[in-house]
């Protein structure tokens, strides 16, 4: 018998919508429902925002409530309740593919080299978005792609899963929850509140190096992220950027990395570069040169 696959939803204040879609996506999966569980952790919703959600179509699905606000205590929170030899995150605004998780069994049993692995993300708006935006969408977790890459090489984006059907190996996950149980992750990596800081996806799929196997993403592992316009304003994406250069900076100190402040030259260089570049982009590319200061400073204390 193949082993159990454990689903793992974290959610806080969800968009009823989306959620729905994201459940939907669940219940059309190709995989026997007897071949998987599926945790719904509610992460600390507002009264009269939680997710109302009927899981009997499901024989393995729990709703948790984790109290302690942030995306990783709500995954620390699954890793711990979860029961399976692999581990799927799947984010309230995604909608996987109907083979996805038989896909992602297929690949824990074919590719026994690889720790963690992710696939391609296509994007799904609201709204039509602006051309503009299109250079900032992998920011977003928009990926897609023809062939597998993998590598051993925990900070290489080009092979570096992201958090949107993260598959992770139980072993991998367990260690992931020693490094935060034992305090070696004071800070953070994952959004908390209306916080934008993000990487814990990348420290939990890293820790597959750690233990001696490899990341990658797959391009038959498919789902959609739904964005609604909102995350497509020059604001958001000034706040996302930021929050992405301060994480990856304070990420790459924690994983043995150097992080140099920039140069008096380098500063310069960037000046004029913001100088000549047009808006909206200066306006996040500044963002994004701030929130990297900001984890030097945040380092150097």
């Amino acid at each position: 018998m193949a082993s159990l696959i454990s689903i793992i939803l974290c959610t806080h204040n969800p968009r009823r919508d989306y959620l729905a879609a994201t459940l939907a996506g669940l219940c059309a999966q190709t995989l026997p429902t007897d071949q998987w569980e599926f945790l719904l952790i509610d992460n600390a919703s507002e009264t009269g925002r939680e997710p109302d959600v009927d899981l009997g179509w499901h024989p393995g699905a729990r709703l948790i409530r984790e109290d302690k606000l942030g995306l990783t205590p709500a995954r620390l929170r699954g890793i711990r309740e979860a029961q399976g030899d692999l581990l799927v995150f799947v984010d309230d605004d995604n909608i996987l593919n109907p083979d996805y998780l038989e896909t992602a069994q297929r690949i824990a049993s074919e590719k026994t080299y690889l720790g963690s692995w992710s696939g391609q993300c296509r994007g799904c708006f609201d709204e039509e978005p602006p051309e503009w935006t299109r250079r900032y969408w992998g920011n977003l977790a928009i990926r897609e792609f023809k062939e597998d890459r993998w590598s051993n090489l925990a900070r290489l984006a080009d092979t570096m899963p992201c958090g949107a059907g993260l598959c992770v190996r139980r072993e991998i996950a367990l260690y992931y929850l020693k490094l935060n149980e034992s305090g070696q992750r004071g800070f953070q990596f994952d959004r908390t509140g209306d916080s934008l800081v993000s990487g814990g996806d990348n420290d939990l799929a890293a820790c597959a190096c750690d233990l001696g196997l490899g990341v990658g993403i797959m391009a038959a592992l498919k789902l959609q992220h739904l964005i609604p316009p909102v995350r497509l304003t020059p604001d958001y994406l000034a706040r996302l950027a930021e929050g992405i250069y301060f994480s990856s900076a304070l990420l790459d100190h924690a994983r043995g990395l150097t992080v140099v402040a920039r140069s008096r030259g380098r500063r310069l260089l960037d000046g004029i570069r913001l100088q000549m570049t047009a808006q909206p982009h200066r306006t996040i590319q500044s963002a994004a040169i701030r929130g990297f200061d900001r984890a030097v400073e945040v380092l150097t204390k």
